[in-house]
């Protein structure tokens, strides 16, 4: 029998009235040797269940205000609000409107039913889209759609339209 194990028998059995039934239990093993663990799990970042870092694109308000100073083809303005919202407060200009909240398959569908559906061509998935709503909550959700259905150039303004509106961006109206 091997020392640390007799001697904690006999501690044990010397004080047994004063500790729980579960401390009595306790023996000690012989030691084996515990693999070393992956560095990305050692790490203390490491959260299994969580989601991967942010891949999309911040922009800031700085960035949009220059996007339409010099507007590029190969980006894309999306507002991710309802019809009702556009309407009350009005759009940043040269953008277009997906409803993430009533047309959360909008990326999923095929290029023709999109079409139909929203009267306007959809982007293709060679272009950058960078999303923006009210606050940035649906404009983070429609780009991570927007990544699942194969967009890898993906960019979020997360300042939404509260900042554009807050900081004084320019406003287009919509009927």
């Amino acid at each position: 029998m091997n020392t640390p194990r007799l001697a904690t028998s006999t501690i044990l059995r010397a004080s047994r009235s004063s500790l729980p039934k579960v401390a009595r239990q306790l023996r000690v093993l012989p030691s084996a040797r515990i693999p070393a663990l992956p560095s990305f799990i050692a790490s203390s970042h490491f959260r299994p269940y969580s989601h991967a870092p942010n891949a999309n694109k911040i922009y800031f308000f700085e960035d949009v205000q220059a996007h339409l100073s010099n507007p590029s083809t190969d980006r894309i303005l999306i507002d991710t609000r309802e019809p009702s919202e556009l309407q009350a407060t009005g759009t940043i200009p040269g953008s277009i409107n997906i409803p993430i909240t009533s047309k959360p398959d909008s990326f999923f569908i095929s290029a023709e039913e999109f079409e139909d559906r929203m009267g306007f061509e959809r982007p293709g998935k060679e272009k950058e889209v960078v999303f923006y709503c009210k606050a940035g909550v649906r404009s983070a959700t429609a780009a991570e759609l927007a990544r699942q259905a194969g967009w890898e150039r993906v960019g979020e303004y997360s300042g939404s339209w509260l900042d554009w509106e807050k900081r004084g961006g320019e406003k287009e109206a919509v009927r």
